[in-house]
């Protein structure tokens, strides 16, 4: 098997490739395949093995095209290309263009708290559209700093929503039970 699907089907490992080698052979072979006019730049973190990847040129707004989902799918393609050829290697691999998914994720925080806001001011829970599993963890974190307010995620499937409702706790309780 050759070209780009042999970079993950494929049985065969360079004696000496290493794992930024074959995140640069997958971006480069998926550049190149997909005929986009993009650059890329990696950067390799040896202590926590987080690899990032930013792309840029005249395609960049494609990338950004419908939630970053071509940039998800290079990530994830990137990632399988490592995993197959090397299993026992634990990393955290992120692909981004410029700065796109900050973006997204301060977007998503600033609509967390606001809803966080509505929440402990009606003293009723608040559903978040259904988002992927990533956005969801995203949100999660981002109240689980607040001991007023607790998440969760609803639904069935990939994409699920998120319940934010506030805390009652056992001295409210027992206050309301009084009165």
């Amino acid at each position: 098997m050759t070209g780009i699907l042999g970079k993950i089907f494929g049985k065969s490992k360079k004696a000496n490739s290493s794992i930024d080698d074959l995140v640069e052979d997958a971006v480069l072979g998926l550049i190149e395949g997909g005929n986009f006019d993009l650059s890329y730049e990696i950067s390799f973190n040896d202590e926590t093995k987080h690899i990032d990847v930013e792309l840029f040129g005249e395609d960049e707004e494609l990338l950004k095209e419908r939630d970053g989902q071509l940039l998800d799918s290079i990530q994830l393609f990137a990632t399988r290309v490592i995993q197959h050829q090397m299993p026992e290697e634990k990393f955290m691999l992120s692909v981004d263009c410029d700065g796109f998914r900050e973006d997204a994720n301060s977007a998503l925080r600033a609509l967390a708290e606001k809803l966080r806001d509505i929440v402990l001011k009606k003293e009723k829970p608040v559903y978040f559209r259904a988002l992927p599993p990533k956005d969801r963890k995203v949100v999660h974190q981002c109240l689980a700093d607040d001991e007023r307010v607790k998440s969760q995620s609803v639904g069935d499937g990939l994409y699920k929503k998120i319940k934010i409702f506030p805390v009652s706790t056992k001295k409210d309780q027992r206050e309301s039970a009084r009165n």
